[in-house]
């Protein structure tokens, strides 16, 4: 109860803490996974990459946002900035970590210079803005909320069946259990905001399972890196 009580009275203490710890483990899978990809050149490694450069954005900007919202005298306007740019990098982070699995038929017959501009990713940038955009009009998280569950729910199989089939039996099996345990994280966010209306005793608990997903995504990378730096 005490560190209930203390982490209800330091919200905003905890926010900052939160976004740092995100912002810095995004910062290191990005720096690692690049590396990686230049290495290998393979383009899932390539957009699994781009998902943590969109979490980090979504968290970062959430709050640099959300700070503004607060010095300029809860203007309206930085909490509609806020809640669209949010939800639009986290949407994206999501089709990101979907692309990584179906490049391969994503692609066929073309190869993307670019995994941040091309046809295709402009595609996923139009659904999350138009998604982001309904949310905000219907003042309501509902369709991120089923759009991201859907996507997680088709990700957590897509790697099951990854990992059964493949040799690399150890990443893979890693890979499904944090998609499983973010499909997890979206259904328990659903919950608190439908039936709770956001409480902070859910809101805390939140962050404490998204903080294990990020951390679980960061030994998975550390654990890839530091085999390829051995061969």
């Amino acid at each position: 109860m005490y560190i209930y009580d203390f982490a209800l009275r330091n919200r905003e203490l905890l926010k900052f803490v939160y976004t740092i710890i995100v912002g810095l483990i995004c910062f290191i899978i990005v720096i690692k996974t690049d590396r990686l990809f230049r290495l290998s050149f393979h383009q899932g490694i390539r957009y699994f990459r781009n998902a943590f450069f969109f979490y980090g954005l979504a968290f970062v900007m959430r709050y640099l946002l959300s700070t503004v919202y607060f010095l300029s005298n809860r203007n309206p306007f930085y909490a509609s900035i806020m809640k669209i740019v949010f939800e639009f990098f986290l949407i994206m982070a999501g089709f990101s970590l979907l692309y990584s699995l179906l490049w391969k038929k994503l692609e066929i017959g073309e190869k993307s210079f670019s995994s941040l501009f091309n046809t295709k990713i402009a595609l996923f940038y139009t659904l999350a803005f138009i998604v982001a955009l309904l949310d905000y009009l219907w003042k309501t998280y509902s369709f991120m909320f089923l759009l991201q569950i859907t996507l997680f729910s088709y990700v957590s199989i897509i790697s099951y069946i990854n990992y059964k089939k493949s040799k690399e039996k150890e990443f893979l099996k890693l890979y499904f259990i944090v998609m499983l345990i973010n499909l997890v994280a979206w259904l328990s966010n659903f919950f608190v905001a439908t039936f709770f209306n956001w409480h902070q005793g859910g809101i805390m608990g939140i962050y404490f399972l998204n903080t294990i997903i990020f951390l679980l995504f960061l030994y998975g990378v550390m654990k890839v890196t530091k085999k390829s730096d051995n061969l």
